[in-house]
């Protein structure tokens, strides 16, 4: 199956679970009209084999959330790639709170609150044993508070407020 296939059929999934599945964020009111979500068309140039750069002492940072609470993780390290002529850097957490077998990236970028939500976007990676991972920005997705005001959402800190567009994964919902 083609890149953009794969991606296309992985929104479709997404789309007909949040239309149809009891646990959707979409608000009961809204399912019935809900036509999918929004996406940048899908674009390899977003996607990077990437070596996760360990901390040897991963610090617990507070990320503050939607609703002004506060969740804390573990930011066990970053990666580093060129996008637009510019060197960017993510760092990758793990909740400290509860055990969690995926890395955490949020983050907001220059098409933050015009063609994305606003407050963040997230990607999640399996945990991969060798530290080698596939950065795919086509599966940049919104947090559930940008659904409905019931979920608590943390908010990226701002060391991953990139400094460039990036026109891949989901887009602003209602926009």
């Amino acid at each position: 199956m083609s890149f953009a296939k794969s991606v296309e059929k992985w929104r479709k999934e997404k789309d007909s679970f949040f239309r149809f599945s009891d646990d959707s964020p979409i608000p009961e009111r809204e399912r019935e009209n809900f036509a999918g979500l929004k996406y940048f068309p899908p674009d390899e140039r977003y996607r990077m084999k990437l070596k996760l750069q360990r901390y040897p002492n991963p610090e617990i940072v507070t990320m503050v959330t939607s609703k002004g609470t506060k969740q804390r993780f573990h930011c066990v390290g970053y990666f580093e790639f060129e996008m637009d002529g510019k060197k960017v850097r993510l760092q990758a957490y793990r909740s400290a709170e509860r055990a969690d077998e995926h890395l955490f990236i949020p983050f907001r970028d220059k098409t933050s609150g015009k063609d994305s939500y606003g407050a963040a976007r997230y990607i999640d990676l399996d945990i991969s044993s060798d530290d080698n991972y596939v950065l795919d920005f086509d599966m940049a997705y919104n947090p559930y508070c940008a659904y409905s005001d019931d979920y608590v959402c943390p908010l990226p800190p701002r060391e991953n407020s990139l400094d460039v567009e990036i026109r891949a994964g989901e887009k602003k919902y209602h926009s």
